[in-house]
C-alpha cells in the first residue's frame, strides 16, 4: 500500500510538472506575459506599406502610401523611436 501512494504522489508531482508550461530558460510561461515589452507608436520611420496604423490618414495597418508618412506610425519597444532619425512620438 505504501508503494502504490508513493508511486501516485510521485506521478501527481510529474504531471503537474509536465503541465505547467515553461520558457527556454527556465522561466514560467505565466510570468513571461508580464515581461512583454513597452510598445510605442513611432511616427514617421515606416516604409510604404509597412506601416502598424495611422493617426486620421488612413484606415490602417499596411495602407501608408509612401515612405516615412508623417501620420502613419509602427509600433517599437518603448524607448527606441528616439534613436532613430526621423521618428516621433506625436503625429504631425
Amino acid at each position: 500500500m505504501r508503494k502504490l501512494t508513493a508511486a501516485t504522489i510521485l506521478s501527481g508531482a510529474i504531471g503537474l510538472a509536465m503541465a505547467m508550461p515553461v520558457l527556454a530558460d527556465g522561466t514560467p510561461a505565466a510570468a513571461a506575459k508580464d515581461m512583454k515589452p513597452a510598445l510605442e507608436k513611432c511616427y514617421g520611420i515606416n516604409a510604404a506599406a509597412k506601416n502598424d496604423c495611422a493617426a486620421g490618414a488612413h484606415s490602417c495597418a499596411g495602407q501608408a502610401t509612401m515612405a516615412r508618412d508623417s501620420k502613419s506610425f509602427v509600433l517599437l519597444p518603448a524607448g527606441a523611436c528616439g534613436k532613430i532619425q526621423g521618428g516621433d512620438l506625436k503625429a504631425m
